[in-house]
């Protein structure tokens, strides 16, 4: 059991969306550092990995159709590198936060969470509106400025102060993110 889980947001994207032309290219500057942070939760027995992902609208969607959606979209290599492995925890969502309407808080609550490193897209959408409703459930936050895909540089900017401001959250480089996780 570990207090610390990793949430990779909305990283299974189809890319056809209104938004998607400003988004790709910014998330295609962190598809390393996500890779690199999956990877080391991967790796180790003291960190939680959970996938969040919007079934956008479609809920009969299994997630393995969400993967496959994902990977025959527009920007395939944007999804390959941190597509999820067998075994790992999946929750569909379908608005902002990765809480509203879904298992997460129940199911960190099993876990025995304490610490939630946020990581994926949208910064100032997704990522400000889940880190919030973490703080307003106890949960230390935790957010890698690399590993977070924005659409607008500004309120990127914005939502980054907004959460190490008002949600006490701790915002490192991906590669520092899990250096803290309790060893167990």
């Amino acid at each position: 059991m570990s207090d610390t889980a990793l949430v990779v947001v909305d990283m299974l994207n189809h890319y056809r969306h209104e938004d998607a032309d400003l988004l790709a290219p910014n998330v295609a500057a962190i598809i390393d550092p996500l890779a690199g942070l999956i990877g080391n939760a991967r790796e180790r027995e003291d960190v939680d990995l959970v996938y969040v992902n919007d079934n956008y609208g479609d809920f009969t969607a299994q997630f393995s159709d969400i993967v496959a959606a994902a990977l025959a979209g527009r920007h395939p290599e944007l999804v390959r590198p941190i597509v999820p492995a067998d075994g790992c925890l999946l929750l569909t969502k379908v608005r902002h936060s990765v809480f509203y309407a879904t298992a997460l808080d129940y199911l960190l609550g099993r876990l025995g969470t304490k610490r939630l490193v946020l990581a994926g897209q949208v910064t100032e959408q997704c990522i400000l509106y889940s880190a919030l409703d973490a703080y307003v459930r106890h949960f230390d936050v935790v957010v890698p400025d690399d590993a977070v895909a924005h659409i607008d540089a500004e309120l990127r900017g914005a939502a980054l102060e907004m959460m190490r401001r008002n949600m006490s959250a701790e915002v490192v480089p991906a590669a520092k993110c899990l250096g803290s996780a309790s060893r167990q």
